[in-house]
């Protein structure tokens, strides 16, 4: 009786809820919320993260402790995050919705404006410092590791000495502007293959791109 129980069609129900799992996943776009932040630099986590929501075709409704919506790639399932703590304790919220949704930290990819890249430079990894980002450095004390993936959108550094706050919170210029809608759909185009081919692959076919 007790086999029976634990197991459906003869696979434990263990395995069965560690692949249910792993089909799950969660994208947190970074930034601050309120409408003096909507169109800046720093907020282009949330940027990506609302670009993604028309092409998929999804709503963001309020929750505990950020703005949720959710679809279905290729059967699995991808929650995406816009936390509601500000950047500097954003790692609250991802650490509340992994843990609510049971979600493996191998299935998180966090997206994060990047003044070391060039402007419009896409790129992912594995691991990493924070490298002075204040969203990611919560993230990173919050989950107590720096192997989580990460999205990184290059914003640039075309600012004076102590000029990097005004820089970041500051609004896109004529030229991004007009760069920005391709590059918005290619970072839709990074989500989707994180989700489906892998972190790995995802890295290979678009970073630098």
């Amino acid at each position: 009786m007790f086999k029976f129980i634990n197991t459906i069609f003869g696979k434990p129900k263990q395995i069965l809820q560690e692949k249910d799992r792993m089909k799950k996943f969660l994208v947190v776009g970074l930034g601050n919320i309120g409408p003096d932040y909507e169109e800046t630099r720093h907020n282009i986590g949330f940027k990506v993260l609302d670009h993604l929501c028309e092409e998929e075709q999804f709503t963001f409704e309020s929750a505990k402790l950020g703005a949720v919506g959710s679809f279905k790639h290729k059967g699995k399932s991808v929650l995406c995050l816009k936390p509601s703590t500000y950047m500097n304790l954003s790692g609250k919220a991802v650490k509340y919705w992994m843990e609510k949704e049971n979600i493996a930290l191998d299935n998180v990819l966090i997206i994060t404006d990047d003044i070391n890249l060039p402007f419009g430079t896409l790129r992912v990894k594995t691991k990493g410092s924070d490298g002075g980002h204040n969203g990611l450095k919560d993230v990173q004390n919050t989950l107590q590791t720096s192997q989580y993936n990460r999205f990184r959108f290059g914003v640039g550094a075309d600012f004076g000495k102590g000029r990097q706050v005004d820089y970041v919170l500051g609004t896109w210029n004529d030229e991004e502007q007009k760069a920005l809608p391709e590059r918005l759909k290619k970072s839709a185009d990074i989500i989707r293959s994180f989700v489906f081919a892998g972190i790995k692959n995802t890295m290979n076919q678009y970073n630098g791109k």
